[in-house]
């Protein structure tokens, strides 16, 4: 195995690590929803948002075009989630959840890459 191929899964398990960890961070909001905490929701949303962000960069590098499509309607669905937080709305953790939902498509259809 050559050193590109090494740099591209390299590349492939960090996107890998921050779509668990943005799935995670979302799962979390949802619990924090349950628990009627809007603020610590919208802190793991972020968290999520934050690491879609980073995912979504990879996905560009890895020319991952369905993929990108997927992770911006899940951004999407998070944005919903903490706007609908803000006005501490519990309809936030059905939009939370179907963010999760995405990514969990993503991790499984997606790879291995």
């Amino acid at each position: 195995m050559g050193r590109s191929a090494f740099a591209r899964e390299l590349q492939v398990s960090e996107l890998r690590g921050e779509l668990l960890a943005a799935r995670a961070a979302t799962l979390d909001a949802r619990v924090a929803f349950y628990s009627v905490n809007f603020g610590e929701a919208s802190r793991h949303l972020e968290d999520a948002r934050d690491l879609l962000r980073r995912a979504g960069e990879r996905l560009k590098n890895l020319s991952r075009a369905d993929e990108i499509r997927q992770l911006d309607t899940a951004v999407a669905g998070i944005d919903d989630a903490r706007r609908l937080a803000g006005k501490l709305d519990q309809n936030a953790n059905s939009r939370a959840g179907e963010a999760a939902k995405i990514l969990s498509d993503v991790l499984a259809t997606a790879t291995p890459w």
